[in-house]
């Protein structure tokens, strides 16, 4: 059997179009509205020679292989490596990189660790913070809203919320930055992400021990489950890790977005600024718009079909969820930023079993700082160039230079 990044090299299945192209390269990374229209121009699936992979990138395939837990598997592996064949670099997620019978119980653990009404008992803390951190940064002129705003709230609040007596915001996003792009092929990205891996994880791995949390938290919550032998002690641990890869730097690549998108759409956030009730279609909208998580993977289980075309057993599948929220077959004007669009069905959360678990927890977050930000600030001036950080799961900004202008009181 022959390999390729980390999984069984398939041949180009007959019928499918083969596209000689990186969706890995930098450039692309860093500007890929084009690399996603062409990509659903060229039909229900592409292959892709550089790596031996089948993508999705419109809207009605990408989320048949993304939520059919049954043909297309998370268990082997969210990203270019096949676990079947290949050992990942930290033991894989129980919970993301799983799927039923033994994904069923570690979610339903999850969830109840992260539901709405633990959401709502944050969101006084969120909302606090929040608007502690705009308050300061109004008073500062311009900041870079990367790192003063996007890394500080969610490395400030999550911590708390997870209960974690330790807490090193550097290592939090550099530890997201790891997971995210060691899911794609061993590029700069991800060799980069991986250098300081043994420290990071070392550091992580302490910081998830049941002695280093504190009672109330969510971390309380998963440790409970396994004293009532839902789970077991190491399992609970496991799971306070992933409450760290995955609810950290999707929050701050999701704040950095949205700072973005309101920015550049001056007009809807004075829609927002009039009703701060559209926080929460905001927020929707901004993860359809950017797709923070722009491409995961699942892998063939068997040998099957998309769309009539023939899927081989091993085939590593990208689904491109960027291109699937930006599909004009689905959304209509999918380039245009609009608060009242409510995209329901967008994939920026996942969808199915593997949905985000921590959703209520990000929607609450991003709710406090939208509020914040409807009541304290009358415009956002983007006052230099934004750059894009190139990823290999992540859409997010480098670098984003704004002002905040104070609203009037009364």
């Amino acid at each position: 059997m022959q390999m390729i990044a980390g999984h069984k090299a398939i041949e180009p299945p007959k019928g499918v179009p083969v596209w000689d192209i990186d969706p890995y390269a930098p450039d692309i990374l860093r500007d890929p509205e084009p690399y996603y229209a062409e990509l659903r121009s060229k039909g229900p699936l592409v292959y892709i020679p550089k790596y031996a992979v089948l993508a999705v990138g419109r809207y009605a395939e990408t989320r048949e292989v993304f939520s059919d837990y049954t043909r297309f598997v998370s268990s082997r592996g969210v990203g270019l490596d096949d676990f079947k064949h290949t050992e990942a670099w930290r033991p894989p997620s129980i919970i993301l990189e799983a799927d039923p019978p033994a994904h069923t119980h570690t979610r339903r653990v999850m969830i109840r660790a992260m539901s709405p009404r633990v959401a709502a008992a944050q969101r006084e803390m969120f909302t606090e913070t929040a608007e502690a951190m705009v308050d300061d940064l109004i008073a500062r002129g311009a900041f870079e809203a990367v790192t003063d705003f996007a890394e500080a709230f969610p490395t400030t609040v999550f911590p708390k919320a997870v209960g974690m007596k330790d807490a090193n915001p550097r290592h939090l996003v550099d530890y997201g930055a790891m997971v995210f792009n060691s899911v794609g092929p061993d590029n700069e990205l991800r060799r980069a992400a991986l250098r300081n891996a043994p420290q990071i994880a070392g550091w992580i791995n302490s910081a998830c021990a049941r002695d280093r949390l504190l009672p109330g938290g969510m971390g309380e919550t998963l440790y409970a489950a396994a004293d009532a032998r839902e789970i077991t002690h190491d399992e609970a641990g496991m799971l306070v890790r992933s409450f760290l890869s995955a609810g950290v730097d999707t929050t701050v690549t999701a704040i950095g977005n949205a700072l973005w998108c309101l920015a550049m759409n001056p007009g809807e956030y004075d829609r927002l600024r009039a009703d701060p009730a559209l926080a929460k279609p905001c927020f929707e909208e901004v993860l359809r718009f950017t797709s923070p998580v722009h491409t995961f993977c699942r892998t063939a289980d068997l040998d099957t079909e998309v769309s009539g075309l023939p899927v081989p057993e091993g085939a590593k599948m990208l689904c491109v969820l960027g291109a699937a929220n930006l599909d004009p077959e689905e959304w209509g004007d999918p380039e245009v930023f609009r608060l009242d669009r409510r995209p329901k069905g967008h994939l920026a959360f996942g969808v199915g079993i593997h949905g985000c678990v921590g959703q209520n927890i990000a929607r609450a977050e991003l709710e406090a700082v939208l509020g914040a930000l409807a009541r304290k600030v009358a415009r956002i001036e983007l006052v230099g160039s934004a750059v894009w950080r190139p990823g290999n799961a992540m859409r997010a900004l480098d670098s984003l230079p704004l002002r905040f202008h104070a609203a009037r009181e009364g």
